[in-house]
């Protein structure tokens, strides 16, 4: 096993945490292909939710130190929420973590928007809308179980774009049958600035995986290239693999994901990655370690204070993670940069995966840059393997 070369016994890394997401579970239904953590609502469970939900931001701000960028309500359907239920929440999160100076996120399905609904959420500081279209086109979106349809769809992007409103919308592909191009068309017509498209994925325990449906390789590669070559000619950037954005839209709070950046995970089912605190500590093993993941328990342990797993990560471990999400990115990873957040020379101690995978053509290194090829995306986890298998 080859032992990383060392660059500095004090890593940089910032102190402070500038990134929150706040998980709500709550959905109206649970659509067939999804496997997140969500269930539908019952009697006395959002107001249950809330008041765990402020205790834990009381115990995230006496244990970091935060001073907010962004804010991401993800779920789930944080939209679901009634409009006092979604201003308790806020209030919780404002009055121990701040609020994003940057951007304030909220994940909207388009069956919850009216103008007046809109003009709420901007009132409780939300600039970012992710809205799940996932298509146009009414009988995909009834293959996939939605609850909206296409004109519902069209009118909740409209409403929020109308409002100036930083709207991205989701697709979904490879879906049997889906008038992609159209799909892509009609919602950069709409006026999002920004679009996530992600390949339809039949994950263990799913409806759909129950119903035996399956997905071919074949329509994920064209789906995959189709989507880039359509929002390409319409003036969108891919900044990241499954990412597309407006000069000036990519989104601020899932880029310090890719960046490997610390942020809090509030909410059940909820991941953060934090910074180890003074001194950083030490694993169980004796590892140094540079920060911590700590997933949240689902909701009814969490309801009652369960604390969830937490996971110590070495300067290694921090740095495949930083290359297995940077490498998604168009801009890809700065080893220099890298070298001096964990305290490794990255260049040296990963020179064997990074030789052979751009001879490969799936990898290229420029400079101090190390990028994924469009060919490297396609096959993304092959490629970090070669680096955890050091």
């Amino acid at each position: 096993m080859t032992v990383p070369a060392p660059v500095s016994p004090t890593p940089a890394l910032d102190p402070v945490v500038r990134h929150l997401y706040v998980h709500v579970p709550f959905c109206p239904t649970i659509c067939p292909y999804c496997d997140f953590h969500v269930l539908t609502r019952r009697a006395g469970l959002v107001e249950r939710y809330l008041r765990r939900l402020e205790e834990e931001a009381a115990q995230l701000a006496g244990t970091y130190r935060v001073d907010l960028d962004t804010v991401y309500l993800g779920g789930g359907t944080p939209s679901f929420l009634r409009d006092e239920e979604l201003q308790a929440l806020v209030g919780s999160v404002q009055r121990h973590l701040g609020w994003g100076r940057v951007e304030n996120t909220l994940e909207v399905n388009p069956g919850t928007v009216s103008e007046a609904r809109a003009a709420h959420w901007q009132a409780l500081g939300f600039d970012r809308a992710s809205v799940g279209v996932q298509s146009l086109d009414d009988a995909t979106l009834r293959f996939l179980g939605r609850q909206h349809d296409a004109a519902q769809a069209r009118d909740a992007v409209t409403t929020l774009v109308r409002r100036g409103v930083r709207v991205s919308g989701d697709l979904i592909t490879a879906v049997p049958g889906q008038p992609l191009a159209a799909d892509i068309d009609g919602l950069v017509n709409l006026g999002v600035g920004h679009v996530s498209a992600y390949t339809l994925t039949i994950e263990p325990g799913t409806e759909f995986a129950r119903r035996g449906v399956t997905v071919e390789e074949d329509d994920e590669r064209r789906g995959f290239e189709e989507t880039q070559a359509r929002l390409d000619a319409l003036g969108f950037t891919r900044y990241e693999v499954s990412n597309y954005a407006r000069p000036g839209q990519a989104s601020r709070h899932n880029l310090a994901y890719w960046q490997g950046r610390t942020y809090l995970g509030l909410g059940p089912g909820a991941a953060g990655h934090y910074p180890a605190g003074e001194g950083g500590g030490r694993a169980e093993d004796g590892r140094p370690v540079l920060t911590t993941r700590r997933t949240n328990p689902h909701l009814h342990e969490w309801l009652t204070g369960e604390q969830g797993e937490v996971e110590a990560i070495d300067a290694r471990e921090f740095v495949t993670d930083a290359l297995f999400m940077g490498l998604r990115l168009r801009a890809g990873v700065d080893l220099a940069d890298l070298s001096r957040r964990s305290g490794l020379n990255v260049r040296e101690a990963y020179a064997a995966p990074i030789e052979a995978n751009v001879g490969r053509g799936l990898l290229v290194l420029d400079g101090n840059q190390l990028r994924a090829t469009p060919n490297g995306w396609w096959v993304l986890n092959r490629v970090v393997t070669d680096f955890l298998d050091l």
